[in-house]
């Protein structure tokens, strides 16, 4: 592990998210977008026009993830997005560790038009835990279960990245999680960075592709530049 990257309120670490997470102590939120386990085959007559899935068995994040890395023990509350078939699982290892849970939906304006022996991929459920302490902030109408936006296709292109999740979803997620301090696991091209940053929270990630970690570099420093001149 290189020595971390420090940008304003914000500490990035390029490494194994389950060698450095342990180490970093108390957040008063854990937010992630862990590997999913989902089938990459199929698509039928639109695999080659939609290269999403090679993407993602590439990158290797169809494989899932270790719960352990999600600890009551470390944090206040989590947020963790997972794929349809990883709910039940995931559940029932939050169920008594945290006083409370909800399952929330990202619910896609632009979903991939693929199936796969399934139900279409038009929304993505996510998990919120808390404690008791962290319960969901927020206006009335800050809580509604889903958030309703477009996947970021540009953004994937541009970075590299096929699973970044869009502005709209975390920053509700920022506006939902209690407390000041928030961490990422698996922080991706820094989505959770950025948004936290604009929400005057600090941020700690976790990233072991170097090219992804650079690109989240890249955008929480122009994110804090933004934040420092509103």
């Amino acid at each position: 592990m290189s020595a971390p990257v420090k940008i304003g309120r914000a500490t990035l670490y390029c490494g194994d998210a389950y060698d450095i997470r342990p180490g970093l102590g108390w957040f008063d939120a854990d937010v992630m977008d862990p590997p999913y386990a989902i089938r990459t085959q199929g698509a039928g007559r639109f695999r080659k026009s939609r290269p999403s899935m090679d993407e993602i068995a590439e990158a290797g994040l169809d494989k899932g993830f270790d719960l352990a890395i999600i600890n009551p023990l470390l944090a206040g509350s989590v947020v963790v997005f997972c794929h349809n078939d990883q709910l039940a699982k995931l559940l029932h290892h939050v169920d008594g560790q945290f006083d409370r849970y909800a399952v929330l939906a990202w619910v896609k304006k632009n979903p991939m038009p693929v199936a796969n022996k399934h139900y279409r991929p038009d929304c993505e459920p996510y998990v919120h835990a808390w404690s008791e302490g962290f319960e969901p902030r927020g206006s009335l109408a800050e809580k509604r279960r889903f958030v309703i936006a477009r996947a970021c296709r540009e953004a994937k292109r541009r970075f590299g990245h096929p699973t970044i999740k869009p502005d709209p979803v975390m920053d509700k997620i920022m506006r939902n999680v209690a407390g000041e301090s928030v961490c990422d696991p698996f922080m991706g091209t820094g989505s959770t960075g950025v948004a936290a940053i604009r929400a005057g929270k600090s941020f700690t990630g976790i990233e072991k592709n170097p090219a992804w970690f650079e690109a989240a570099v890249t955008r929480i420093s122009k994110a804090n530049e933004e934040c420092a001149h509103a």
